[in-house]
């Protein structure tokens, strides 16, 4: 792997993460909206990512990787889906507009500890794809230093 495949696949974890902070913090801002442009409430919504594959561009390349699995190449956002999974929170509250015929509202299906809880996950892993990156440019600073010499 080149050194620029290094700054890569640290710049992939960067930008996912990042992609990943706003999700969580388009989560966050919607936590009490239940009433949606469709009508319904807010539902909270889960970024999966997937390892980008590394894709031979000529034959000789892709015979020089035959030995080998496709090598990594980073990570990528692979969908954005909305979490089908938890429940929506039932909350009563009769004078609420979007009260049901029970007086019950539903809410988004939005923790804030969860949400909080991802959010510093996201920063944690973007800081350390920082880090990797700032490493391997002081790699990369080092060998320009030597070849100098």
């Amino acid at each position: 792997m080149s050194i620029f495949g290094a700054f890569n696949i640290n710049a992939s974890g960067m930008t996912a993460e990042r992609y990943r902070m706003d999700v969580i913090a388009e989560n966050v801002a919607n936590a009490n909206t239940t009433r949606t442009a469709d009508g319904t409430p807010y539902r909270r919504k889960v970024v999966t990512f997937e390892e980008k594959k590394a894709t031979p561009a000529t034959f000789s390349s892709y015979l020089g990787h035959a030995s080998e699995q496709y090598i990594g190449q980073g990570v990528k956002v692979s969908a954005v889906s909305e979490d089908k999974y938890t429940q929506m929170k039932m909350v009563y509250d009769p004078s609420h507009p979007d009260a049901d015929e029970n007086g019950y509202v539903t809410y988004p299906n939005v923790d804030i500890v969860t949400e909080m809880t991802n959010l510093i996950d996201a920063s944690r892993s973007y800081e350390a794809n920082a880090t990797a990156f700032q490493a391997s440019k002081s790699i990369a600073m080092k060998g320009l230093e030597m070849g100098n010499g």
